[in-house]
């Protein structure tokens, strides 16, 4: 699939392969399943970046229209999980 990344132009490029990382990880927990562990790590540092509520809720919904994976849904399931389990939504 071919689609881009939501981002801002007022990050850093560490700050941007961050955000884009944490994305990549939410396609994973689609595709094969990603460990909660991995994912909680991308997540961290994704809220570094994107430290409000509303602007995660932004950039979740920006990524759902270009890619149709829900990042709420995966975050969602990674806090109910517990040890190192494998994220992995089913559509």
């Amino acid at each position: 699939m071919e689609y881009s990344y939501p981002f801002s132009i007022d990050w850093t490029t560490d700050e941007i392969v961050d955000v884009v990382e944490f994305f990549e990880a939410i396609e994973k927990a689609y595709e094969k399943g990603v460990k909660r562990q991995e994912l909680m790590d991308k997540y961290r540092k994704f809220k570094k970046v994107v430290p409000s509520m509303a602007e995660e809720k932004t950039y979740f919904r920006e990524f759902e229209e270009e890619s149709g994976y829900v990042s709420f849904t995966v975050v969602k399931k990674m806090k109910e999980a517990s040890g190192d389990e494998l994220i992995r939504i089913k559509r």
